[in-house]
């Protein structure tokens, strides 16, 4: 039991990390332009408001969302007590928990695959992405497609599936527009005050990605509040110390985002009634990872093999 825990506890940690990397740097970036004492202030209290506000609380209302009947305070106290009806209850509506959040992942993954700027560690990725119109035409036909055989199970599911889809519009749509926020945050003599908040705004915005993602790994509101909680801390321990410890390994972002789309793909067919064990979902992620880390260490190895030749000429 204490395995299976410490299992799930550092999946989520690991996720969390990774999903946050784009967080981690765009915070990095905007913090720079800031005073010190501004910094100090966004780095302790923005921390206390990322785990225990949005990362603590995000999941209650996930659930909440899913067990309107229970509401949202029952859902709270019973989650902590260890209420058999609202565990009832909860594993009922796992479902539709898990197909809105596997189709927002997915889409996470389809969206980076076709229309992100990134280095290519493959050459389908970079002929995939000069194909990025596809993007509308593949999620149209995912969410025709999910639509229908929810509808022949559940209809319920097929509620909860269009709500993975528009949470996931919704939330690119503030994400793409926060590349060109940042530009003008950079220069601009906006106020420290706007700046922390506007992080915090986009915070929110990228924590979804981990907090739903981490009900592929377990359904347990308080296992989820402390493997997110930990990877938070983690990922504003990166942002004051600088954030090219992960940035320098180029591909590590593919392999995050190869994780997502394997997550969201489980979860989609868990909402379909496939079963997996709970160490399925921890173990995909380390290896796609550790596949991912190392394309990265050989491609630095070449950079450095390259420029020792070339200076050596």
């Amino acid at each position: 039991m204490f395995f299976n825990i410490l299992v799930i506890i550092l999946g989520l940690c690991v996720f969390e990390i990774i999903s946050s990397v784009d967080n981690a740097v765009v915070n990095a970036h905007i913090l720079k332009t800031m005073p010190e004492k501004y910094r100090k202030f966004f780095l302790f209290w923005g921390l206390l408001f990322a785990v225990f506000v949005v990362r603590g609380l995000l999941p209650f209302v996930i659930v909440w969302a899913t067990n309107p009947s229970l509401g949202i305070w029952q859902v709270i106290t019973a989650t902590f007590s260890g209420s058999a009806d609202v565990k009832h209850s909860i594993e009922m509506s796992k479902p539709l928990l898990l197909l809105g959040g596997g189709i927002y992942l997915f889409f996470v993954f389809l969206s980076w695959l076709f229309l992100e700027e990134k280095k290519y560690a493959f050459f389908v990725e970079g002929f995939i992405h000069r194909q990025s119109a596809w993007f509308y035409a593949f999620a149209s036909i995912i969410t025709t497609t999910m639509v229908y055989f929810s509808l022949k199970q559940n209809p319920m599911l097929a509620l909860a599936g269009t709500i993975g889809v528009s949470a996931f519009f919704l939330t690119d749509g503030f994400k793409k527009n926060s590349e060109e926020k940042e530009k003008k945050l950079m220069s601009s003599v906006m106020s420290a005050w706007s700046k922390i908040l506007y992080l915090e705004i986009l915070d929110a915005s990228f924590s979804i990605d981990g907090v739903i993602g981490a009900f592929a790994f377990t359904i347990s509101v308080p296992l989820i509040i402390l493997g997110n909680g930990l990877g938070a801390y983690v990922v504003r321990e990166l942002t004051v110390r600088g954030i090219d410890l992960i940035t320098k390994y180029a591909y590590l972002k593919n392999g995050a985002m190869y994780a997502i789309g394997v997550l969201g793909a489980m979860m989609i067919l868990e909402g379909f009634g496939h079963e997996y064990p709970f160490w399925i979902a921890p173990l995909n992620m380390v290896i796609l990872l550790a596949i991912f880390l190392f394309l990265s260490i050989r491609a630095n190895n070449e950079i450095k093999i390259n420029k020792i030749s070339g200076e050596i000429k």
